[in-house]
């Protein structure tokens, strides 16, 4: 019989080790939780340390990732690739075991965490993803997606306003298969929580759909296995476990204070602790017994295995549909991927239509939703204005009994009303593209970006395929005002290190805008698109749309035999005033080129080469965006027509006029940055 309190013990230790030997970092919370993880991992949890990756294995989040000492002891003790030395490097330059937990870095860990509340957002994704799929694949007799989501959090996490926008929507969706355990310990940073927040936890949760388990002593083992247990048993809500903790359990001076949130012990307190718990071994040293007691590889294999024998008869019965999962699981888009993407472009093209870039948007949405059963979309209360919703995309909904809901015809929902929940919604779609099987797209408009900055930032880091669909772009939205127009949206997310952005033009930039961003497995895409028509922009070739920024029209393409005396650069709404003002200039034979640019982030991608071919050296530049400046400058700019104040109410024509952004005043601005030159 494994001895819970030393496998708990066994984390303690590690924990309080590797932040004194690091002299930084959270003891506190891993020791608090310590007992409530040999409930959790060495009772219930279905993983494989040998195959981190398997399919169906439980998925687990700490959503307080400044507990991170946790998650690391727990992958070290079961068997992940995370040895004894990486402990030891604990928060230190280029080891596995980062200050938070970073997907990608250390074998086991499912998200990036340590934005509070994020984490368990992150759960509700990864729920909902096991969910769809499960209603997609599963045939009688073949269970082959069948697995649960597991989040621990605390109290920062229960503050921060995403989880109210997270369990809200999990209860709605009755995610039966999401088990949060809350560690109740009722100390933050600041020291005792009571006096700045007093919400009734269990009380919002039961409000909000969730089955809720109160009071477990959150160090007694059995405990909260039994309540795991019960968890495990609903079909139709999510579970909040209620686990009342002492944070920093075993010391004798710092446990239930402040002072064991996010510093080190110390060498005397950790002395004492140690003979407190009655852990007499030395740092870093766990006992072979406690290790036999943790060691999970054999179990997970054996459950892999199993699963694999049941996958093998799925195959068989089901050959296509296994052949599906296995592809979007494995993040790879469909064979036929790339002719569907030019086939879309060249549409465009060919149709030249004059619409808003949102429609655009939707227009290429409808022969990829078409093809693409993995795209799952979704808008925060503006499926009408974002136009994120196609033919091939009903609405998602739940069942009185918890299953998922069915067209006619049997379809499972693939559009998702987010509701008033833009940094909810973000989160989310970066849960379900952790959990595999599904690329997710959201919208919302441009300016209300900023409630999402953060998990877009998230996204970024981790370096996954999430589409954020931002229409409304600019002062062009008119009467809405200043709330809502954006000014500073475009030029802030460009700085988000590894997002690439789009603001395209017309119809065929919006297709290769979306093709570009499905195709990138690594990286998340913000699409910044108009609400007002843009007419189509003739080309001669599609082929360098791609690279982010292209010569669209040359001097003798309106008739002038010259040489380009300059460049306009333009993005979106605005490459058509650069048209204008070109057509202007040339009447008094002032040729200028014209590039469009509707990606910065790509195009900074590009070699010396092309850019120097598109942007060529001497020629003065000027840049047209209804935006800050400040982002354009950088391309060597001789002058920009911008908006660097807040907008106006009013008819975006009007306004358009008020602020410059007319094709006499880009011509002026260009004719005077040429004498300048002289």
């Amino acid at each position: 019989m494994a001895n819970a309190q030393q496998m708990a013990n066994a984390i303690r230790a590690l924990a309080m080790d590797a932040v004194q030997q690091a002299n930084s970092g959270h003891p506190g919370a891993p020791m608090g939780m310590a007992d409530m993880a040999v409930a959790l991992w060495g009772r219930h949890l279905k993983h494989n340390p040998t195959n981190p990756q398997w399919m169906d294995r439980d998925r687990f989040v700490l959503s307080n990732g400044h507990a991170s000492m946790l998650l690391y002891a727990l992958l070290h003790l079961t068997g992940y690739d995370l040895p004894l030395q990486e402990l030891k490097n604990f928060r230190q330059l280029h080891s596995k075991t980062a200050g938070h937990p970073e997907h990608g870095i250390t074998p086991g860990v499912e998200t990036t965490t340590g934005p509070l509340g994020q984490g368990v957002t992150n759960a509700v994704g990864m729920a909902l993803a096991e969910k769809l799929l499960a209603a997609e694949f599963n045939r009688d007799g073949h269970t082959i997606v069948d697995h649960h989501t597991y989040v621990f959090l605390g109290d920062g996490c229960m503050m921060e306003g995403i989880s109210h926008e997270a369990c809200a929507l999990a209860g709605a969706w009755k995610l039966n298969k999401l088990i949060a355990l809350y560690d109740d310990n009722g100390i933050s940073i600041d020291g005792q929580v009571a006096p700045w927040f007093i919400d009734n936890t269990p009380q919002r949760f039961a409000a909000c759909g969730w089955n809720v388990i109160d009071a477990v002593d959150g160090h007694d083992v059995e405990a909260v296995a039994a309540a795991i247990g019960q968890a495990k048993a609903s079909v139709d809500k999510p579970t909040l476990i209620v686990c009342k903790t002492a944070i920093g359990k075993g010391s004798p001076n710092r446990a239930n204070t402040a002072k064991a949130h996010g510093e080190p012990l110390g060498a005397e307190e950790i002395n004492l602790t140690r003979a407190a718990l009655g852990w007499s071994h030395e740092p870093f040293a766990i006992p072979e017994s406690v290790y036999a007691d943790w060691d999970a590889k054999a179990a997970g294999q054996a459950a892999e295995a199993e699963w694999t024998l049941r996958f093998a008869a799925y195959e068989a019965a089901y050959p296509e549909l296994a052949f599906e999962l296995s592809r979007r699981m494995a993040g790879d888009l469909p064979k036929h991927f790339a002719q569907v993407a030019v086939d879309t472009v060249v549409a465009a093209h060919t149709a030249g239509q004059t619409v808003a870039s949102r429609k655009a948007s939707q227009i290429a949405l409808e022969a990829f939703t078409a093809q693409l059963p993995e795209l799952l979309g979704g808008s925060a209360d503006l499926t009408g204005s974002n136009l994120t919703n196609t033919k091939s995309t009903p609405a998602l909904r739940m069942q009185a009994s918890g299953a998922v809901a069915r067209t006619e015809d049997g379809q499972v929902g693939r559009h998702i009303n987010y509701g008033v929940r833009e940094f909810g919604m973000a989160a989310i779609m970066n849960g379900i593209a952790l959990h595999g099987g599904f690329i997710p797209y959201g919208g919302t408009f441009l300016t209300f970006s900023d409630y999402s900055r953060n998990a877009i930032r998230m996204a970024a880091l981790m370096k996954q395929r999430v589409i954020h669909v931002f229409t409304h772009d600019s002062i062009g939205l008119g009467e809405d005002g200043p709330t809502h127009q954006s000014i500073e949206h475009a030029a802030s997310l460009r700085l988000i290190p590894g997002l690439d952005v789009w603001r395209p033009a017309d119809t065929a930039e919006t297709a290769v805008a979306w093709s570009v961003a499905l195709s990138n497995r690594d990286k998340p895409t913000a699409l910044l698109l108009s609400r007002q028509n843009l007419p189509y922009a003739p080309k001669k070739d599609l082929g360098d749309i791609s690279r982010g920024a292209y010569i669209l029209s040359e001097p003798k393409d309106i008739g002038l035999k010259k040489k380009a005396q300059a460049v306009i650069i333009a993005t979106g709404s605005e490459v058509q005033l650069a048209l204008a003002a070109q057509k202007l200039l040339a009447v008094r034979k002032i040729a200028v080129r014209v590039v469009s640019m509707p990606s910065t982030t790509a195009f900074d991608r590009e070699d010396v080469k092309y850019k120097q071919l598109v942007l060529p050296a001497g020629l003065p530049r000027i840049a047209v965006e209804m935006g800050v400046t400040d982002g354009w400058w950088k391309y060597g700019c001789a002058a920009v027509v911008g908006i660097d104040t807040y907008g106006e109410s009013a008819p975006a024509g009007v306004l358009f006029k008020h602020f410059g952004f007319t094709a006499e005043n880009v011509a002026d601005t260009v004719r005077a940055a040429l004498q300048r030159k002289r």
